[in-house]
């Protein structure tokens, strides 16, 4: 897995976003936001998520597709149930993720930011290959934007007034081992 020059995952399906623009000059990629979403709520599979992120959301298919009619909002990455990767916005753009948010004291996580969505639920459990695929973005990820570290986090932790994202069923604890022997994965194979 790697980051081509113009920021899209070599193993993402490209599935380009409107919902965009530049991050502020000068501004370091230093931090990676977990987030789930299904549509409609607690519904897997189908083309909702995408064509939400790409405005063009028929909100005839559902009654809660009315109730986000109009919104414009991306991230750069959706993984799905099955491990898919979908990119919608290059890394070094500024995707429309996280709204109102602070990390670390630090306003608009938009603008220094990565956001990936899990397909899911903040009850249902998210199946293993999920971890496995972020376990691996991230560690790609932290090659290409050294600034990132550990700082990883979910939207729960930079906006906790208005989301609760990725939930109780997101297993942190699994991330990190997953991380670590990705991080090995990739250390062994550079050697």
């Amino acid at each position: 897995m790697s980051i081509d020059g113009d920021g899209w995952l070599t193993t993402a399906r490209r599935q380009p976003s409107p919902n965009f623009n530049e991050r502020p000059a000068g501004c370091d990629i230093s931090l990676v936001v977990v987030h789930n979403i299904s549509l409609p709520p607690g519904e897997f599979g189908g083309p909702f998520i995408e064509d939400f992120f790409t405005n063009r959301l028929d909100t005839a298919r559902h009654p809660y597709f009315e109730t986000i009619s109009g919104l414009q909002v991306s991230a750069h990455l959706l993984i799905r149930r099955d491990g898919e990767l979908v990119q919608f916005v290059p890394f070094g753009l500024r995707a429309w993720h996280a709204g109102k948010s602070s990390y670390g004291g630090r306003e608009n996580c938009n603008d220094y930011s990565v956001g990936i969505e899990l397909e899911g639920t903040d009850v249902l459990p998210y199946e293993a290959v999920q971890y496995e695929r972020l376990a691996e973005v991230i560690c790609t990820l932290q090659v290409r934007y050294p600034a990132i570290e550990r700082h990883i986090t979910g939207h729960s932790q930079i906006a906790p007034e208005r989301k609760t994202d990725p939930g109780d069923a997101f297993d942190w604890v699994l991330l990190n081992v997953r991380m670590a022997v990705s991080s090995r994965k990739d250390a062994s194979n550079q050697g």
